[in-house]
């Protein structure tokens, strides 16, 4: 994403493609984006906490994604709320990625 700031430093606006006036690039995944994104002070501590929930719950995908691969669990054997909850995000992620809105590739700066 990039950012414009004010005389502050704060951020104003924030693309997802660079222009004349938001030419600082931040990572989707900077708690200081995601503070902006969800309104509220980055120096507050609720804040970074949901920031940081919001980033957490990748990891949590990804561990769930590996520990079906190498046959530790089934998906079947998640509670029914954890399936439809793996599985919407599963389709929301496979949205995004058909969208060009994330990506996988690193070095590639101008795509989410």
């Amino acid at each position: 994403m990039y950012v414009k700031r004010d005389a502050q430093g704060e951020i104003q606006q924030v693309r997802r493609e660079p222009d004349a006036q938001c030419s600082e690039y931040l990572a989707a995944d900077s708690l200081e984006l995601q503070a902006f994104m969800i309104e509220g002070d980055p120096a507050d501590d609720v804040v970074h906490f949901q920031a940081s929930d919001l980033a957490f719950v990748r990891v949590l995908e990804d561990v769930i994604e590996l520990l079906m691969d190498k046959g530790l669990i089934r998906f079947t054997e998640l509670p029914e709320a954890a399936q439809r909850k793996v599985m919407e995000r599963q389709s929301l992620r496979h949205q995004l990625n058909g969208l060009n809105l994330v990506s996988d590739q690193e070095g590639d700066d101008d795509v989410i």
